[in-house]
């Protein structure tokens, strides 16, 4: 290639690209094309998911995240999480708490019957006859390690509840 060839498809080369540099800063009226918007995404944003989740904490997510995202990112629900008494579809922001209730997080007493294993709290769950405050969380700690009672039943499986206990509070108790 001669000398002459050379140096023409270089200042060729170098005036299409000089053009091309040089629409990048008109409006597209002028270049005839549209140029894309420019969007400053952040990459994720940090939500504090608690309550009945299979991993309570921080998690991160998308910046167009809803709340069914975070509980997906903290490991999906816990059996027995009250899913009904939360917007799923509502949008998050960094920064924002998502709470997950549980049984626990409802009222287990009843006026006209036993108490709701499964829906009462610790205080709740001391007003039953043998049953002191560290009886009473570790019947809750249970229930949260291993989802809700299925019967009356399993309590046994709980330390500190022997078949006499079982049979004291036996008819003051519930399963749903």
């Amino acid at each position: 290639m001669s000398r002459a060839v050379a140096v023409a498809a270089v200042v060729g080369a170098a005036a299409l690209v000089g053009g091309s540099l040089g629409s990048l800063n008109r409006p597209p009226e002028m270049t005839g094309r549209t140029q894309p918007d420019v969007v400053i995404a952040t990459e994720s944003i940090d939500v504090h998911v608690a309550g009945w989740v299979l991993s309570p904490g921080v998690v991160r997510v998308a910046p167009e995240s809803i709340v069914a995202d975070a509980i997906e990112a903290a490991g999906g629900l816990r059996p027995g999480a009250l899913v009904d008494r939360i917007n799923l579809a509502a949008p998050l922001h960094s920064g924002d708490q998502v709470v997950v209730p549980g049984p626990d997080s409802m009222n287990g007493s009843s006026e006209d019957g036993p108490l709701a294993l499964n829906r009462a709290s610790a205080k709740d769950l001391e007003e039953l006859p043998g049953v002191g405050p560290v009886l009473a969380e570790r019947i809750v700690a249970y229930r949260e390690q291993n989802g809700p009672f299925t019967e009356v039943e399993d309590l046994l499986q709980v330390g500190g509840i022997g078949e006499a206990k079982l049979a004291s509070i036996r008819d003051l108790v519930r399963v749903p």
